[in-house]
């Protein structure tokens, strides 16, 4: 006899249900598409009937003959790679050195309690102030970029990791303390699995913020990057560089944020 196999099913309900969902995500992508083709669209337009000048805001087709020179002269992926391996590194060890941090502070409510007021002020001074003196601290280089972009975002990590913390429920510790869990196996079985939402906000805060952090930096000191075709730009009135340079960090920009939310739905699942 033949073996009989569970096979799941579902509601005809359910699966309209679920349809209507794929629809609905489908219409917004299409949306999204076509409101960037009808901007795009309706800047080269403009640029061409003369409603803009497009010496000041540059235009699709001047932005690509942009690319296509920095392409045939070999320094197009040069300057991306830079800029992009300089947020990367920025933004990982941000994320660690902040999450590490946080922990600290959980672990000791002691040192908590010291380092709050001074760590609101850090939140809230201009970081970008303190460029020239990392600059003098550190030298001329990607280091001090790469700094620059962790000093963004490491105070930001630790405030909203270690308020994360502080939110998960405390009867769940105290069951666990109850059962003779140490400190270490709390923060492993409670703490750390329940903050996964957290973490990955101060991750999504952290993408824009290290590519603020990157390009301020090359503003400063920079011969190479995104950041410096932005600024070298500027000062030679090509202002077509400018506007490319900008796309190509909002792309940037973009797919590593896509890239953050794949982890999250990686780490929910896990969770």
């Amino acid at each position: 006899m033949p073996e009989n196999k569970l096979e799941p099913s579902i509601s005809i309900e359910h699966a309209a249900y679920l349809k209507s969902k794929k629809l609905y995500h489908w219409k917004v992508l299409g949306t999204q598409i076509i409101l960037l083709i009808g901007f795009v669209v309706l800047w080269e337009i403009a640029g061409r009937m003369g409603w803009i000048d497009p010496f000041i805001t540059s235009q699709p087709s001047r932005i690509w003959k942009t690319l296509v020179n920095l392409h045939n002269e070999g320094t197009l992926y040069y300057h991306i790679g830079i800029t992009v391996l300089e947020t990367v590194v920025g933004f990982v060890s941000g994320t660690i050195i902040g999450t590490l941090f946080a922990i600290y502070l959980w672990w000791s409510d002691f040192a908590a309690e010291v380092l709050d007021p001074y760590l609101v002020i850090l939140n809230a001074l201009p970081k970008i102030a303190l460029g020239p003196i990392l600059i003098v601290w550190i030298g001329n280089g990607s280091t001090a970029i790469i700094a620059m972009a962790l000093l963004i975002s490491l105070v930001v990590t630790i405030l909203g990791v270690y308020s994360g913390f502080s939110q998960v429920d405390s009867d769940m510790i105290k069951l666990l303390k109850t059962f003779g869990a140490t400190k270490v196996q709390i923060l492993q079985k409670a703490i750390l699995p329940a903050s996964v939402p957290t973490i990955i906000s101060a991750l999504k805060i952290n993408v824009g913020l290290s590519w603020v952090g990157v390009i301020v930096g090359e503003f400063l000191v920079s011969k190479a990057g995104l950041g410096y075709l932005i600024v070298y730009g500027g000062q030679v009135f090509k202002l077509d560089l400018v506007m490319t340079s900008v796309i190509i960090l909002a792309i940037a920009a973009a797919v590593m944020y896509k890239a953050v939310v794949l982890l999250e739905q990686l780490f929910l699942k896990w969770r």
